[in-house]
């Protein structure tokens, strides 16, 4: 991976400089104190992933966020900061994971895991004719007015009897696609968990078991555990160990 920081203070470059010459992941492909010249960098040099500290001079981490999610390919951003409040906002603007100061090895790593897994599943689908088939918006009518729900704000689907709910940021929808059809049309962005439930990749936080051996994916900004069945539970450790997210 290509990686680029950007952060006003000079020590906090130097200590992510060394971590990722630690960790190993991929290479640095150039330093910011600001936002102002990072557009420029990005379009004109490719980037995969950006390392954005969200209070500096001039523009703020969050606007550039802003402004990179409307390139056609943005890179995958991971804050780093020494503020706790601005996290649910950070996630918001899609971002990969969000890291407080003094920034761990441990935490860098399973970060840049995430980015390099998000980086996949974007820019290589299984096969082009998926790429080609896969909607970036899922559309719903709704008392006679069309409604367009992006397929990176879904959280998940769920089967119920005849229907599938569609789970997003602002509530559920009830679609008439088939669980099986989704599977296959958003391959490698939706993780197949149980027969009914198929979940967002990038909004998976960890994996855990209850007392009586029932284990639960939970999932970054919503509230309820969704249980794997034990079918499917090899794939679904094998997925989050390669993410380095927590497992059971």
């Amino acid at each position: 991976m290509r990686i680029l920081i950007v952060d006003d203070e000079s020590l906090a470059r130097v200590r992510l400089r060394g971590l990722i010459h630690e960790i190993g992941i991929g290479e640095i492909v150039g330093e910011l104190s600001n936002g102002k010249e990072i557009l420029n960098i990005v379009e004109h040099q490719h980037t995969d992933v950006i390392l954005l500290d969200i209070r500096m001079p001039g523009i703020d981490g969050m606007k550039i966020a802003t402004m990179l999610s409307q390139l056609p390919m943005p890179p995958a951003i991971i804050f780093t900061t020494a503020y706790k409040d601005h996290a649910l906002e950070a996630f918001e603007k899609q971002a990969v994971d969000y890291l407080l100061k003094p920034i761990r090895k441990a935490r860098l790593e399973m970060a840049l895991q995430r980015a390099d897994l998000f980086l996949k599943n974007r820019v290589e689908p299984s096969t082009l004719e998926q790429n080609v088939k896969a909607r970036s918006h899922i559309t719903i009518n709704t008392k006679g007015e069309l409604q367009l729900i992006p397929v990176k704000d879904i959280y998940y689907f769920s089967a119920e009897e005849k229907y599938v709910i569609l789970h997003w940021k602002k509530g559920e929808v009830l679609l008439t696609d088939t669980l099986k059809a989704l599977q296959e049309e958003f391959a490698g962005q939706f993780l197949r968990i149980h027969r009914s439930t198929l979940v967002a990749v990038t909004f998976i936080k960890s994996l855990t078991k209850d007392k009586q051996g029932h284990c639960y994916i939970n999932l970054r900004e919503v509230k309820n555990s969704l249980e794997v069945s034990r079918r499917h539970l090899p794939i679904v450790r094998k997925m989050l160990k390669d993410m380095r997210l927590p497992t059971v």
